[in-house]
């Protein structure tokens, strides 16, 4: 029985962290020239160009491969074979699992949606108001592509920068969170219609 350890594929976690820089490096570079093409250019040509690249690469290299196997008079066969042969179809039982996952998000999204907009809570639909007002002045500042471009910086530079800091950090955004909920415990008293939470939550 082989005994050598697989290679494991990183996680997401693994990424942002960057316990493999050259991985992490990889990913935030491929991701940034995305996010930078799709801002220069449109996403048909940016998928375009992407596709183009790939079978630049693959057919030169399948030529390479033929001409080197034919200077040897080897038989090594299709250089993709392994890949050819590599089954890359979903299972139906792996299609409903994800289907499910999903119809289970949207659900919740769904509810939380229709308990916010229908004003179940009175506190918590008022914080929905301001986080869309501050929103129009961020999309008046920036567009989409600019706020991803800062979602991948943010995404790829926090989580170490918090690894590091967990302390101090923690104990500033419990201080901010108890100050919060210090407040919106105020604006319940005082607001008509607001959901009173009890202790246990």
């Amino acid at each position: 029985m082989d005994s050598t350890p697989k290679e494991q594929k990183p996680s997401v976690k693994d990424l942002i962290y960057w316990r493999d820089p050259k991985k992490s490096g990889v990913v935030f570079g491929l991701s940034m020239l995305v996010l930078l093409s799709l801002a220069a250019f449109s996403v048909i040509s940016v998928v375009s160009y992407l596709l183009l690249a790939l079978l630049c690469v693959t057919i030169t290299f399948r030529i390479y491969k033929s001409v080197v196997q034919a200077v040897k008079k080897s038989s090594d066969g299709h250089p993709f074979k392994p890949l050819l042969e590599k089954d890359v179809s979903i299972s139906a039982e792996t299609f409903r699992k994800h289907v499910d996952t999903s119809l289970t998000y949207i659900n919740r999204g769904l509810k939380q949606m229709s308990r916010l907009f229908l004003v179940e809570d009175l506190v918590d639909s008022l914080k929905l108001a301001v986080v869309m007002w501050l929103l129009t002045y961020v999309g008046a500042i920036f567009n989409g592509i600019t706020i991803l471009i800062l979602a991948d910086i943010l995404l790829f530079a926090v989580p170490p920068i918090y690894e590091k800091n967990k302390t101090q950090i923690d104990q500033y955004v419990d201080l901010a969170r108890t100050r919060i909920n210090a407040t919106v415990a105020k604006l319940q008293e005082k607001l008509p219609g607001a959901v009173k939470r009890s202790k246990t939550e």
